[in-house]
C-alpha cells in the first residue's frame, strides 16, 4: 500500500461492506456491489455472484513483486489506468480501477462523485489522474470514513503497510492486472465475462505461489448483484 508520495491515506480495510458502503456513498449503483471470495475450488467460485465484472486481490507486497519491469504487449485504448502517487491509497486506486473498466455496465448517479470523476479524469493520462487523485479532498474525506470503519482500527497514516491491492479486470477481451505502482496495466491473456472470475483466480495463483506461506491473501469481486 505504501507509496513514496508527499501525501498519505489510511489504508482501507479489504472488507466488501465497507467497500460497498464508500462507494454507494459516491454514486454507485443498487444492482452491484462486492463480494468475498472464499477460496478457489469450484464450490467456493460457485458462491461468487455473477456476472463478475471485476477481481481485486489484496497480497503481501515484497520487492521481488517489482524487480521485474513488466512488458505489455497488448493494451486495449479503452483501459482506465489511474498511477499511484499517494501513500495507502491502493485500495481506492483499485475500487476506481474496478468501477472506471465497468462504466457501460455501470449506471452511476447522475451528478454524483463518481459520474463527475470518471467524466473529468476520461482523457487525462494515467499521471494526471493520480494528481487529480492527489489534490481531491472529496475523495479522501470518504476514503478515510472508510477506512476507519473496518473491523480493525487501522494503523496510522505514517505506518509502513506491507499490503496491496491490485484489481483484475476484463477489457476488449483481455485480462488486465490493474496496478497503481507499475508504469502500466499488465496483459494477462484473453478473458471473457463469463470467464473472468476464473482466468483472475489463475493469475492470483501466481502470486500466492511466490508467498506460499503467508495467509494475507484477500479476494474480493464485483458482480452485478443487489448488497
Amino acid at each position: 500500500m505504501g507509496q513514496t508520495g508527499k501525501k498519505r491515506w489510511l489504508p482501507l480495510e479489504a472488507n466488501p461492506e465497507v467497500m460497498n458502503q464508500f462507494v454507494q456513498g459516491l454514486g454507485f449503483p443498487g444492482d452491484a456491489g462486492f463480494f468475498d471470495v472464499y477460496g478457489f475450488d469450484d464450490d467456493l467460485l460457485a458462491m461468487v455472484p455473477t456476472p463478475v465484472l471485476a477481481v481485486l486481490l489484496l497480497f503481501p507486497i515484497s520487492p521481488e513483486f517489482y524487480e521485474q519491469e513488466w512488458e505489455t504487449l497488448q493494451v486495449s485504448e479503452k483501459v482506465y489506468f489511474l498511477k499511484q502517487t499517494v501513500g495507502n491509497a491502493c485500495g481506492t486506486i483499485g475500487l476506481l480501477h474496478a468501477i472506471g473498466n465497468n462504466l457501460s455496465q455501470l449506471e452511476l448517479a447522475e451528478g454524483s462523485y463518481l459520474q463527475r470523476f470518471f467524466k473529468s479524469t476520461a482523457s487525462m493520462s494515467p499521471l494526471e489522474r493520480a494528481t487529480f487523485l492527489e489534490n481531491d479532498t472529496e475523495l479522501e474525506g470518504a476514503h478515510s470514513l472508510a477506512a476507519s470503519a473496518g473491523d480493525t482500527a487501522p494503523p496510522d497514516s505514517t505506518a509502513s503497510v506491507d499490503l496491496h491491492f491490485v484489481c483484475f479486470v476484463c477489457v476488449d477481451g483481455g485480462l488486465y492486472e490493474m496496478d497503481g505502482r507499475k508504469q502500466q496495466p499488465v496483459y494477462h491473456g484473453s478473458t471473457s465475462q463469463d470467464s473472468l472470475l476464473r482466468d483472475s483466480v489463475k493469475a492470483i495463483q501466481d502470486f500466492v505461489a511466490r508467498n506460499p506461506q503467508s495467509v494475507e491473501f484477500n479476494v474480493i469481486a464485483l458482480a452485478k448483484a443487489v448488497v
